[in-house]
């Protein structure tokens, strides 16, 4: 990877970090950009928010000026154009687990001719809502990140043709669905999963791939680090809502001599 690949992918910091945005609140993701993380990651898979809510949260983020990525809930072509018209700097697909499912991604991400993507840059939010339409397509295929997420024991077995599908800049491991279909289901941790996952990383770091991931239980952001991640995702906004509210409420109960 060249400095000049990642800035365009992630931005000025190398490495990275970031954190799930999952309650779809404007202001919560203002106060999250503000804070200082490098990125986010707009869940569509397991949050709630429709396109529409993914983009206020690109808006809310956007004068703290972080990468924002948009994890889509499946590899379909309509919902991977939708977040990148919409404006994500990136697009995360999930349980992809062959060559054939990156290449699909990465097509349906990319304009031609690396991709098949449908032009709409006269109107499209990313594009400025078409002033700045020439622009936008002259330097869409070299700026977007497109993330293909590890989380299957077919994709684990497959590596190796995903990490080196052309187009595909990132590969995302995830842990705890990669340890459900290990059958290691809640052990993300365990050694069979970890040697797995140890595998993953060699290619994706001999390969020269952007390399992300998330913390577990018995791996933490700093370890992920030392293993030569690009990006770590730690955290999300509704645990940083559950953990202040539960420290403030347990503080006050401590005063009132509440157990």
């Amino acid at each position: 990877m060249t400095k000049e690949f990642l800035l365009r992918k992630l931005g000025k910091n190398h490495p990275a970090f970031g954190c799930w945005i999952d309650m779809f609140s404007p202001l919560a993701t203002e106060i999250i950009a503000q804070a200082g993380n490098d990125c986010l990651m707009i869940d569509l898979e397991h949050g709630p928010g429709s396109i529409m809510d993914a983009l206020t949260q690109m808006q809310a983020a956007r004068a703290y000026g972080p990468k924002v990525y948009v994890r889509v809930s499946s590899n379909a072509s309509s919902k991977i154009k939708r977040v990148l018209d919409a404006g994500a700097d990136g697009v995360m697909i999930p349980s992809v687990s062959s060559a054939e499912e990156a290449r699909k991604a990465v097509e349906a991400a990319l304009y031609a001719p690396l991709g098949n993507r449908g032009v709409a840059s006269t109107i499209i939010r990313a594009a400025d809502y078409g002033v700045k339409a020439a622009e936008y397509l002259e330097s869409f295929n070299d700026q977007v990140m497109v993330i293909c997420q590890i989380e299957t024991a077919e994709g684990a077995k497959n590596a190796q043709e995903i990490v080196t599908t052309a187009g595909v800049d990132t590969i995302f491991i995830g842990p705890a669905d990669l340890s459900s279909d290990l059958g290691y289901p809640g052990q993300p941790d365990h050694p069979e999963v970890m040697k797995v996952i140890t595998e993953i990383e060699k290619i994706v770091l001999r390969e020269g791939k952007i390399l992300a991931g998330l913390p577990s239980a018995g791996r933490s952001a700093a370890d992920l680090y030392k293993a030569r991640y690009d990006i770590v995702f730690d955290g999300a906004d509704i645990g940083f809502v559950v953990k202040g509210a539960q420290a403030k409420a347990s503080e006050l109960r401590k005063i009132l001599g509440r157990k």
